[in-house]
């Protein structure tokens, strides 16, 4: 079976989903730096839209898409469409929740590891000529309490990664979690606010919500050990990034290390200048395997929506 409807593909993404699209009869167009305005005069040409971080769907643009059946997010949140407006026009809004499951959980702990041994402090002096090897006495993973912050796909993959080299497991979600994955693991289930106080690091894997906006905020902070730290590899603003800089800067929190933040790109946000602090510019899901495997789920749920299978 071919398909005769029109795709419009907004951002730079995998050529497999393109080939595989074409492949089944599909008109793609790939526009990958197309701008807001110019998305506004086309988007009501096109059946299927597809984008992945850099484009942004607002209700006007939806509006304006009156031939649109299917809008598509390459990656896992769908913070950068409007799925209201999507829902009332009656427009199946797709992601990718299992392209990046892998590649964030390992981001997590190559994080974890980082500030276990201060990588990127022995790197940077090195790289400057100083030999600090006495300074740098780090800790290990094996044996430290993780906490993770919402146990979907991401949060799984990361315990049992983190399981395999022997940390210990506290998990907390808002939905019940499945007690056949707890046995595996020996995720100790908890409060947020008792995981926060028990736990050495602190994974969060959220959406950004109304409920999740400053999640961990000054007063959690302050109920944390000393040497605790957190990692961020969900949505900015899921993290009071104030009252981040306040805790790390007094000394009052251990460490931490975004990969998403409040506002991007984060070029001069002051939580770099810290020495306690990891920045990477939202690299989450940004492998050739996670992006190769979006794609294909993308591509593989836009046939079979067409098909009528789901």
């Amino acid at each position: 079976m071919s398909f005769s409807e029109k795709v419009l593909v907004c951002d730079q993404v995998d050529a497999v989903l393109n080939n595989t699209l074409q492949k089944n009869g599909l008109a793609v167009t790939y526009e990958p730096q197309i701008t807001p305005e110019e998305l506004a005069k086309k988007i009501g040409d096109y059946e299927i839209v597809i984008v992945r971080s850099r484009t942004i769907i607002t209700k006007d643009l939806v509006e304006k898409a009156t031939k649109c059946k299917i809008l598509a997010r390459v990656g896992v949140g769908l913070d950068n469409i409007d799925t209201d407006a999507a829902k009332a026009k009656n427009i199946r809004v797709i992601n990718a929740v299992e392209g990046a499951m892998n590649a964030v959980a390992e981001l997590v702990i190559g994080l974890m590891l980082a500030m276990a041994r201060d990588i990127p402090r022995a790197d940077r002096e090195l790289r400057n000529n100083n030999w600090i090897k006495k300074e740098l006495m780090g800790t290990e993973l094996a044996g430290k309490y993780l906490g993770i912050v919402g146990l979907g796909n991401i949060g799984k993959r990361l315990a049992r990664l983190a399981r395999a080299l022997n940390m210990n497991i506290i998990g907390f979600d808002v939905v019940p979690i499945d007690p056949e994955f707890a046995k595996e693991v020996g995720l100790m289930k908890a409060d947020l606010d008792t995981l926060l106080q028990s736990a050495d690091y602190v994974s969060l894997h959220v959406p950004l919500l109304d409920s999740t906006k400053n999640l961990i905020n000054a007063q959690r902070m302050a109920s944390m050990k000393k040497t605790a730290r957190i990692i961020n590899t969900s949505r900015g603003g899921t993290v009071d990034e104030i009252a981040l800089y306040e805790a790390l800067k007094s000394g009052n929190l251990g460490g931490a290390a975004l990969d998403v933040f409040e506002k991007e790109p984060a070029i001069g946000n002051k939580l770099i200048s810290l020495p306690n602090f990891i920045a990477t510019p939202h690299i989450g899901a940004q492998t050739k395997e996670a992006q190769s495997l979006a794609a294909t789920v993308i591509a593989e749920k836009v046939i079979q929506i067409l098909r009528g299978v789901i």
